[in-house]
């Protein structure tokens, strides 16, 4: 008799300044829809999209981390048995890009695979593609995200929908390779994720995701 695919829960976190469009990825990619207006995420709020790869059911937990929360306390919680991650930087403000190695840097300092002490996958989300031109050439880019430990870079919109599942599915294959190798106690855990605490709710803004 034949047994049914393995299901496995990943959780990954969705992190950057406020404004680059974080919870409209997030949509897009779970709802596939966009919204031009939203409302900022206070604290964290969290998304669940399943996939199947390879005979496998993955259910991606996916944390939505409100841009302000870098500079309070909370981080180390919010990240606690994440095993991947996305930087989102908003395309229209350089800035951004400069402050989501901020992020990286946070990131590696809380976070681990297991008890390896290796840091969890994470790409660069350069966002809004829509609205302005990436002023970097693909080689400056590939060297930023080697300086920084990012395994790679996407330039994405949500409104338009570009490389949005492009982008999570080479998160989702970067921490299958990641976590195959993991102990047994440490696998086991990166693949029972459970929130602690319901997200937070949201007050009304402009597009701060």
């Amino acid at each position: 008799m034949s047994s049914g695919p393995c299901e496995l829960l990943h959780k990954v976190l969705v992190i950057g300044e406020g404004g680059t469009g974080k919870t409209c990825l997030i949509r897009r990619y779970v709802h596939g829809i966009f919204q031009a207006t939203n409302k900022a995420t206070i604290g964290v709020d969290f998304a669940l999209k399943v996939l199947n790869h390879n005979n496998r059911s993955i259910t991606l937990q996916i944390w939505d981390i409100a841009g302000q929360e870098r500079y309070g306390q909370m981080t180390r919680v919010y990240y606690q048995a994440a095993v991947g991650a996305m930087v989102v930087c908003d395309i229209t403000r350089p800035e951004t890009m400069e402050l989501a190695v901020k992020w990286k840097q946070d990131l590696d300092s809380k976070v681990f695979l297991g008890s390896t002490g290796k840091t969890i996958p994470c790409v660069l989300l350069v966002n809004k593609s829509d609205l302005g031109h990436l002023h970097k050439t693909k080689e400056e880019m590939d060297a930023f995200c080697r300086e920084n430990n990012f395994c790679g870079w996407f330039e994405t919109s949500a409104k338009d929908d570009k490389n949005v599942s492009t982008s999570f599915n080479a998160l989702v294959e970067h921490v299958l390779a990641a976590t195959t190798d993991l102990p047994s106690e440490d696998s086991k855990s990166a693949n029972t994720v459970k929130p602690n605490r319901p997200p937070l709710k949201k007050e009304e803004s402009g597009c701060k995701c």
